[in-house]
């Protein structure tokens, strides 16, 4: 009997949440980032990895459930479920060249740091200034104007959201994808 009980509260949850109802996405979406940016921190990422990868975990489950690809098999199946997508999307991110390319710090490397002249910064600066500004030019007209708004003129997402007309999570979205496909740009102009 109390097994019926907690796959019923499981299924009021789905219904809510297929019914977009703010009050449970608002709470479920809540009570489980933490269980993600705990597995991203613990896994080489950070905390705007985890925010991203969160945000597109959780459209996913959204997704899935409004087209009745899940069915809970007890009280916790749906947490269960969003931590499995997110586990999945991450590990996907932790095999990606993108991702393999980012070097840590080593005490080589601030060796060199410490040696190299200031003036080599200045112009190595100006030189990576000139390709990412470059590689900016080469970007779609969306994700120049949705980068400017945000960096250039310091509007906030949920301000370029209400704009846009979209949801602030979903104007997050783009900017992550548009900042990859200016790092893209600008890692394939350099070799």
């Amino acid at each position: 009997m109390r097994e019926a009980h907690k796959t019923n509260t499981q299924l009021q949850l789905i219904e809510a949440i297929k019914a977009n109802d703010q009050i449970a996405l608002k709470q479920f979406y809540m009570s489980n980032y933490h269980k993600i940016e705990a597995l991203v921190l613990k896994n080489s990422g950070s905390i705007d990895h985890a925010k991203d990868l969160y945000q597109d975990s959780f459209i996913a489950v959204w997704k899935n459930l409004k087209a009745n690809k899940f069915e809970p098999k007890n009280e916790t199946a749906l947490q269960g479920y969003l931590y499995q997508i997110a586990k999945n999307k991450w590990m996907d991110t932790l095999r990606s060249r993108t991702f393999k390319k980012t070097n840590g710090l080593t005490d080589e490397t601030l060796a060199k740091l410490k040696e190299k002249p200031v003036d080599d910064e200045i112009d190595t600066n100006e030189s990576d200034l000139n390709t990412t500004m470059n590689a900016f030019k080469n970007l779609g007209q969306p994700c120049k104007q949705l980068l400017t708004n945000f960096y250039y003129e310091k509007k906030s997402l949920r301000v370029i959201a209400s704009e846009l007309q979209l949801e602030e999570a979903s104007v997050r979205n783009k900017k992550y994808r548009c900042m990859e496909k200016l790092r893209n740009i600008v890692l394939s102009s350099k070799s």
